[in-house]
């Protein structure tokens, strides 16, 4: 029965890995629809060689320093309970692919290819498993100062702060590094506009993304035992809350509505299994307005040309989410409880302040060394002929 018993949870984290693997395919699909028609290229072949250098990474490095796990037994060791230690890295390995992903949607149209590359290896071998250890495996004794202080553990069951906001606070160090787009700004202040190249595109990685998500989310509980239907659902309610507020306060604008379920989504990580579902109603309604709100102050008012809008989406509705674990959490709301409304806002500070301290560390420094931005003429022609020689349609007489 034992064996049975690890074999089914082996199962259960490999599907899990595999739909989370699949949200990278809208990962892709969302920037694809959102760039340029010249840069369409370059998003594809982006997300593709950043989740392979993310393996390599977390392979190697960043899942040690996680979780002090190397695979440098021979494979007879590492088979154990099934190889259930091998299945859980490439589960987590998705998520840490993740903050590349992320990066990317911000970078878009003017970030040189090899430079990037060099940064995902950076951050995910370093950067992101750092936070990712203190919160998931109480390293640096994070969570034992937290508990002690508060009362309570910081509270992420699947990755609001560790990797959402982690992702979009080291986007927003990478964006200002690169600076706005080319022609994206006027002297005088106007806003040039850069329309998607394709909604059916944006809305197909939108929806890849939506669907995955439920792995990344009920997964997360990385054991059959652990499973909970709450977790399924109340990600369920904050997707459809966080797709409503984008409609409403988006005027029905097709971008926003197909990034509202994924603010409400990103948001309602952290608490998924301990709120009651009308708690994740609200908290993917509040991530939608607050993406919609954030994204147009941003690109307008801060000029801040974050392409996908991703230190809204992931960054902030991240936070947001991290700090909601501790409101709607609460038994007094409704939630199963165990959570401390300030060890949730320190847990979430701490997470931000590492992750924008590396993103201006790493992107600055990379700046400095070799350069990441591509040159003027470069940026005329898209970064598709620049890297790749080849546009997304080409015409053949």
């Amino acid at each position: 029965m034992e064996t049975i018993k690890t074999s089914a949870d082996v199962l259960f984290i490999l599907l899990g890995a595999i739909m989370v693997l699949a949200m990278h395919a809208g990962f892709a699909f969302l920037e694809v629809g959102t760039v340029r028609k010249k840069n369409q290229v370059n998003a594809l072949v982006k997300i593709m060689a950043d989740f392979a250098v993310s393996t390599i990474a977390y392979f190697f490095i960043g899942f040690s320093v996680a979780y002090g796990v190397d695979f440098f037994a021979d494979a007879q060791t590492l088979t154990t309970k099934s190889g259930y230690e091998l299945v859980k890295f490439f589960f987590l390995l998705t998520f840490a692919a993740a903050i590349p992903a992320i990066i990317s949607g911000g970078i878009a149209e003017r970030a040189r290819f090899n430079p990037q590359l060099a940064a995902t290896f950076i951050v995910v071998a370093l950067i992101y498993p750092f936070f990712e250890g203190m919160t998931w495996n109480g390293n640096f004794g994070m969570q034992a100062w937290i508990k002690a202080t508060f009362g309570a553990e910081f509270h992420d069951f699947a990755g609001s702060v560790v990797v959402h906001a982690m992702g979009g606070w080291l986007a927003l160090g990478a964006v200002v590094m690169l600076g706005a787009r080319r022609g994206r700004y006027s002297k005088d202040g106007k806003v040039s506009a850069h329309p998607p190249s394709s909604i059916p595109f944006l809305a197909l990685g939108a929806w890849i993304l939506t669907v995955g998500w439920f792995g990344f989310n009920v997964m997360s509980a990385q054991t059959i035992e652990a499973i909970s239907g709450l977790v399924a659902v109340n990600s369920l309610m904050a997707m459809v809350g966080g797709i409503l507020a984008a409609l409403f306060i988006g005027r029905n604008d097709p971008g926003f509505v197909h990034n509202g379920p994924l603010a409400g989504l990103v948001a309602i990580c952290a608490g998924s299994d301990i709120m009651h579902p009308l708690g994740a109603l609200a908290t993917g309604v509040v991530a939608g307005g607050l993406f919609v709100w954030t994204f147009t102050l941003c690109q307008n008012k801060w000029k801040i040309d974050d392409v996908l809008g991703v230190w809204p989406l992931h960054g902030l509705c991240g936070a947001w989410g991290g700090i909601a674990a501790g409101i709607f959490g609460s038994t007094a709301l409704g939630g199963l409880g165990g959570v401390s409304f300030m060890a949730q806002v320190a847990g979430t500070v701490i997470g931000v302040s590492i992750a924008l301290i590396g993103g201006f560390a790493v992107y600055g420094g990379l700046k400095a060394i070799v350069g990441i931005r591509l040159s003027q003429e470069e940026e005329y022609d898209g970064a598709d002929l620049t890297f790749h020689k080849i546009e997304s349609e080409s015409v053949i007489d």
